[in-house]
């Protein structure tokens, strides 16, 4: 007899589903505290009057950065109880993030960004049958080009 698949219907009907859209600009303080917070002393991170020397003329959001907003809005939170709902597993690791970027993102940016739900997997794993869901998200800047992308990857066992 094979064991029942962890991938219920449920779980499936969310692939592709957006499951949350944030705004917010881009403050330069916000930009120096995460630098700070990242131990990167890079100036164009840091200094505002280098930066406003520069072809940017002013300052850049490290990689990395645009995901604390986004966070601040409690998705994880929420995605856990949208994957608990659909019958999903009860154990949650953060599988890491990948990003892709388009435009550089900088102090002034205002950014819509898009979270989607792209993708689930089933894995059997050390931890038992494990599910990987792939959430998406765009970050478009206010001219409507996009900037980035990120993927991250939440497991659950």
């Amino acid at each position: 007899m094979t064991e029942a698949s962890l991938i219920t219907g449920e779980l499936q009907k969310l692939i592709g589903t957006t499951l949350d859209t944030v705004v917010f600009k881009v403050e330069e303080g916000a930009i120096q505290r995460y630098a700070q917070a990242i131990g990167d002393p890079n100036p164009l991170y840091n200094e505002p009057d280098y930066a406003s020397k520069t072809k940017y003329r002013r300052l850049l959001a490290p990689p990395g950065f645009t995901g604390w907003p986004v966070k601040a809005q409690r998705l994880s939170e929420r995605l856990l109880k949208l994957l608990l709902k659909a019958g999903a597993p009860s154990k949650l690791l953060d599988g890491g993030v990948e990003f892709e970027f388009f435009e550089p993102i900088g102090a002034g940016d205002i950014l819509t960004a898009t979270t989607k739900f792209d993708g689930i997997t089933e894995r059997q794993t050390r931890l038992g049958k494990t599910l990987f869901i792939t959430l998406e998200t765009t970050f478009v800047k206010q001219q409507g080009k996009l900037a980035l992308k990120s993927r991250s990857t939440f497991i659950l066992f």
